[in-house]
């Protein structure tokens, strides 16, 4: 990567009322963004998200996600200088920014993110 621009960690919650009472107290404070009914962020330190997400819970698994400056021309060079498959690029109404996920030899899930 020729430079990171950001960070984001996911965490997946099975009841998203009762889970974001519980990282709202975590953080004190409400999220910095909502994207839709069931997906919350916090920007922990400059360009660095801990996000909330409904969905079924796995210990140890994220993504964790990577900021890059050109999402497009990052995942065309990880595809081929790591012979790696990787989901198409997702972006979704209302969120400013296109991200897409794949998993290392082990299976960690990990990603690239864009700022729109």
């Amino acid at each position: 990567m020729k430079k990171n621009t950001g960070v984001t960690f996911q965490v997946r919650i099975s009841d998203f009322e009762v889970g974001m009472k519980w990282y709202k107290k975590l953080f004190n404070r409400k999220p910095d963004f909502v994207a839709h009914e069931d997906f919350a962020e916090w920007e922990i330190i400059p360009n660095t998200w801990f996000q909330v997400a409904k969905g079924q819970p796995t210990i140890g698994n994220g993504p964790l996600r990577l900021g890059v400056e050109d999402i497009k021309a990052e995942r065309e060079r990880l595809m081929e200088v790591l012979n790696l498959k990787i989901e198409e690029i997702n972006t979704r109404e209302g969120v400013p920014a296109a991200w897409c996920s794949f998993e290392d030899l082990y299976g960690n899930k990990i990603g690239l993110y864009q700022e729109l």
